[in-house]
């Protein structure tokens, strides 16, 4: 029951690791973002190892929702305040790009492509919605306000963005592996210098691509303090009336809808990594008062890291680290940002200029609102006298009882009941003194 509709998907199988190997570019992390760097740099023509701790696609990918568009809730009034015309339509460029590409690909691959409008919606009135379309017209964005849609609620209105698109996340990586060299249940355990300490052998690059969702390099960068991570839950309904579209709330609190495959995709009951939030059983006190006649068939969650500034890190992992690159932080808009990441990195690990770089940049100012309350959460519970603690860096865990897991509120690690590993940056389960 609490597993994607994506991930009865079977991938193929690689071997792990074993011995030592030298290659030009090494992509730690063989999710989505992982395995578009490493087919990006490979159809350019360098040499690139993918290495992945567990299966491909088992991470973040697999639990995905799947929506393709530049539309990323109400994001651009904000980022236009923040960053003005010039770098906040370069940001929009960027995700529409990484649209062209996908359909670019998926004209050879079998990933259930279709093209949907996106829409972001209020059901609190339209001033939002209206700034919303002021700065997207600023931008030059070809968008439309709604007033009417197929959703069980009444709403104020929408913001749309036509022509967007949705797909099968694990049919379309499945369809783009061809020809790449990788290696699964090879997690790195340590980085010295430009060599990747493995359990079976150790792997010399030049360059350095670390895409595993939370970077796990605690003292270059500052990504513990950087980033938080946000958990967010799925129900798929069989028999609800198709929405004709990919729908977001622009509250935090609200409910996305998408229809995919004969199922309606309801998500929704977030919250902050190691809190208390709605969960599954706010979408199935939803479901069974706004859609009666339909069933559950399966139902999953997933985790997203969330930066400071709305604005993804993709680019080098510090000023000081010249030949380590990051992706990172893509605010519950992974499958546009996993493609910019690979068009980006694909140009700065040879040596190239890229036009998207200095927006998403991860040496850009850290002085945002969000800092103050990310250190707040990471000094209340390390200090806070309780076990079991997250060997990340060392904050209490609090217990999921929906889920069944130790939670970390810092920084998002997740442990089973019995220890093991279920979410990064943690690079390994509970220790014995960790426990409860």
């Amino acid at each position: 029951m609490q597993e994607s509709i994506w991930e009865h998907t079977a991938l193929p199988s690689y071997a792990p690791l074993r011995g030592d190997i030298k290659t030009d570019v090494l992509v730690i992390g063989g999710g989505l973002t992982g395995i578009l760097c490493a087919r990006t740099l490979t159809d350019a023509g360098v040499d690139c190892v993918l290495v992945e701790a567990e299966r491909l696609c088992s991470g973040v990918t697999g639990r995905t929702t799947a929506k393709i568009t530049a539309q990323h809730g109400l994001v651009y009034d904000t980022l236009l305040q923040r960053f003005g015309v010039e770098r906040t339509k370069m940001y929009l460029t960027a995700q529409q790009e990484a649209l062209r590409q996908y359909r670019r690909m998926c004209r050879n691959v079998d990933c259930d492509f279709e093209e949907r409008d996106s829409l972001v919606y209020s059901r609190n009135g339209k001033e939002r919605l209206e700034r919303e379309l002021a700065a997207l017209e600023r931008l030059g964005a070809k968008v439309d306000y709604v007033n009417y849609m197929p959703l069980p609620f009444p709403t104020a209105g929408a913001v749309r963005f036509r022509h967007q698109a949705q797909f099968h996340p694990l049919k379309f990586a499945a369809g783009i592996l061809d020809g790449l060299k990788i290696y699964e249940k090879t997690p790195v355990r340590e980085l010295a210098g430009r060599t990747a300490v493995t359990p079976h052998g150790r792997i010399r690059a030049e360059k350095i691509i670390v895409a595993t969702h939370f970077p796990f390099l605690n003292k270059h960068g500052s990504y513990f303090l950087k980033l938080y991570q946000h958990r967010s839950y799925v129900l798929a309904l069989e028999g609800a009336a198709d929405v004709r579209g990919m729908y977001v709330d622009e509250a935090d609190t609200g409910l996305s809808f998408r229809s995919s495959r004969g199922f309606l995709l309801l998500g929704g009951g977030g919250h902050r990594a190691g809190k208390q939030g709605g969960g599954w059983a706010e979408l199935e006190a939803f479901a069974a008062e706004r859609y009666p006649t339909a069933r559950a068939v399966c139902r999953w969650a997933t985790q997203d890291c969330m930066s400071l500034d709305d604005v993804p890190y993709i680019g080098r992992y510090s000023a000081r680290t010249p030949n380590l690159y990051v992706a990172t932080g893509f605010n519950k808009w992974g499958i546009t940002s996993a493609m910019v990441s690979a068009l980006i990195l694909r140009d700065l690990v040879r040596g190239r200029e890229n036009p998207y770089a200095e927006v998403f940049s991860p040496s850009r100012s850290i002085l945002r609102p969000q800092l103050l309350i990310n250190a707040a959460e990471s000094t209340l519970h390390l200090v806070k006298p309780t076990r079991p603690r997250c060997p990340h860096l060392g904050c209490a865990l609090t217990w999921n009882a929906q889920e069944h897991s130790w939670d970390c509120p810092c920084h998002g690690s997740r442990f089973g009941a019995d220890g093991r590993l279920l979410n990064n940056p943690a690079t390994g389960g509970l220790r014995r003194r960790d426990k409860p």
